[in-house]
């Protein structure tokens, strides 16, 4: 079960931030001024895909997000229809912070 917040960590860059419960990885990054690689905020594109580092896993809003079987057991997610289940890394080499 969720905690009401988690707390989530974008690598190589080191940005941390708390991801409230109910929020997609991606919004939680947005609610925190990152901005990260994204487009159709469905599951579909995969433009936002990355990679985990360690954590808990993801709970996803849509039934079949756009990740083969292998990607999700590697490790990859979908962070726009993504929420995590507790403390988490990505691996996201262009995400920015809008305060920057």
């Amino acid at each position: 079960m969720m905690t009401t917040t988690t707390r989530i960590r974008i690598e190589p860059a080191g940005f941390e931030f708390d991801a409230a419960a109910g929020r997609t990885l991606l919004e939680a990054a947005e609610d925190a001024g990152l901005e990260i690689p994204a487009s159709c905020r469905n599951g579909t594109c995969r433009t936002c895909i990355c990679e985990t580092r360690g954590g808990a896993a993801v709970r996803y809003r849509v039934e079949w997000p756009g990740l083969s079987v292998d990607e999700k057991d590697e490790g990859w997610v979908l962070p726009c229809v993504a929420e995590p289940m507790g403390d988490m890394t990505l691996v996201i080499p262009f995400a920015v912070s809008v305060f920057d």
